[in-house]
């Protein structure tokens, strides 16, 4: 068939580069990355336009979390159980995110990102990274926490 080998999924090659930067000329303070070797997953990760993550603890109810958010000089308090996530679309001073897989035997794809003119492309991406990063992190920590006490309660 036409489908590459598998390897070619997540395999870079030699002088083959993770991520490309270009300059849109098209719209002022925009930028193209080409991520090679990833898919729609990340793409859409990295884009998604996600609310604050909020845990509802069972002795509670589902509506415990609720409105805990407030709003102050502009900023957003959040409360212990609530974790900020800003990826490119929550992002305030990024105009505009999206990306596109050019085909589906082709392991990259392409994200085109403006910004305000006091925030580059890259700061923008840089940022979602780092807070998709700690939203996985804490996600480890409460499944870790979960185990451990399933596991706790088990020997009980």
């Amino acid at each position: 068939m036409n489908a590459p080998p598998t390897f070619e999924s997540f395999l870079l090659f030699d002088g083959e580069k993770k991520i490309t930067i270009e300059k849109d000329t098209k719209v002022p303070n925009a930028a193209i990355f080409t991520v090679n070797k990833e898919d729609h997953t990340l793409g859409n990760m990295i884009t998604a336009r996600t609310d604050t993550v909020r845990t509802a603890s069972r002795a509670n109810g589902p509506r415990a979390n609720e409105n805990q958010s407030e709003q102050r000089q502009g900023q957003t308090r959040f409360r212990a159980n609530e974790q900020p996530i800003i990826q490119l679309r929550k992002d305030p001073q990024v105009l505009f995110a999206g990306y596109k897989n050019p085909h589906p035997l082709e392991h990259k794809f392409v994200l085109r990102v403006q910004t305000t003119s006091d925030y580059s492309p890259q700061e923008a991406i840089t940022h979602a990274i780092t807070d998709l990063i700690s939203e996985f992190s804490l996600l480890e920590e409460r499944f870790k926490e979960a185990v451990r006490e399933k596991q706790e309660g088990d020997m009980i």
